[in-house]
């Protein structure tokens, strides 16, 4: 595989990672949709967000472990905060998925989800005393304005307390995404510290065999292992969308790692930025989600602040890491 890549011009390699990331998520974002979205003979509905992220993470775990055997696994990798990080990176998926299970719409959990500069700041403010520009303030404000007036804007009315329940867990993900990125720093300081380097399968793997434990334990204390498998027996076309949808996950994340290992993080960034956009517009096209005029403006807004960090990343101002 090295020496195939050594030989493709970078337009190629650009278009293989980019191409791949698009394909794999967009679709995975599609079919997240349709797992929360469906509706059994019986009028039950899919809701157990942590049996869904065992079987995500247990995807991950076998395509990182293929990957690791082909590019030589990493020995005296410290373990403990590849735990920790995992444990708080599936705890924000799961958020995310419940969200979804409790009512609020994937547009609109995909464009808060890109407001994760918030919790980061407010973290690196508290914490660590960093300052951030005005610009970097404003483009905040519009992704979670402009994702404000998008469920504003809303024409069809769902249920206001499962909405709520929804928006609950959608600012729980996006406190843990900053609690991820908290650990994710402490865990490269602590592998410079230890002398070793994982390469990225590496961190697929520990990552994600931490994040598949972390959710076997909270889906078997929930009991959603054995509800989730007997919502499967009984409705398999929703299964066939699981095993998908955690397909799309481990494929779309080699792809990532693609990127990274031939690109500048810049490029990785763009592209699953502009993933997100494509993502809300793709899911408000074709799962008949009504916006009025009011809708389209937050949209208009949410997504020049993400372009306008983009921007900022791509000027090299950034003070700190993403």
């Amino acid at each position: 595989m090295p020496e195939e890549k050594a030989g493709l011009p970078d337009s190629m390699k650009l278009l293989i990672g980019a191409g791949g990331i698009y394909g794999a998520f967009l679709y995975y974002g599609s079919l997240q949709e349709d797992v929360f979205r469906y509706t059994a003979a019986d009028g039950g509905s899919f809701t157990q967000a942590w049996f869904l992220q065992v079987l995500e993470a247990l995807a991950n775990v076998v395509i990182g472990f293929v990957g690791m055997q082909l590019s030589g696994a990493t020995p005296g990798i410290p373990k403990r905060m590849f735990a920790i990080s995992g444990a708080a990176q599936v705890s924000a998926k799961a958020c995310t998925s419940l969200a979804l299970a409790n009512g609020l719409s994937f547009p609109i959990a995909t464009l808060a989800k890109s407001g994760k500069m918030a919790p980061v700041m407010a973290g690196s403010l508290l914490l660590g005393g960093a300052s951030y520009t005005v610009r970097e303030y404003l483009q905040v404000v519009a992704i979670i304005g402009g994702t404000a007036v998008v469920s504003m804007g809303k024409k069809k009315g769902g249920g206001s307390a499962s909405s709520s329940m929804g928006v609950f867990y959608i600012v729980m993900s996006l406190v843990l995404d900053g609690v991820t990125a908290g650990f994710q720093k402490r865990l490269k300081t602590e592998t410079a510290k230890a002398g070793v380097k994982p390469k990225p399968y590496d961190f697929m793997f520990w990552t994600n065999l931490y994040m598949c434990l972390t959710a076997v334990v909270i889906a078997g204390g929930l009991g959603e292992l054995t509800s989730g498998v007997a919502f499967c027996s009984a409705n398999p076309e929703i299964l066939s969308n699981i095993i998908k949808f955690a397909l799309c996950s481990a494929v779309g994340q080699s792809f990532i790692f693609y990127t990274i290992a031939n690109f500048d993080p810049l490029i990785l960034s763009t592209v699953t930025t502009t993933r997100k956009i494509f993502s809300v517009l793709l899911s408000i096209f074709l799962k008949g989600h009504s916006l009025s005029s009011i809708g389209w403006t937050g949209i208009a807004l949410a997504c020049s602040g993400i372009m306008s960090e983009m921007h900022s990343k791509a000027t090299g101002k950034k003070p700190h890491a993403h």
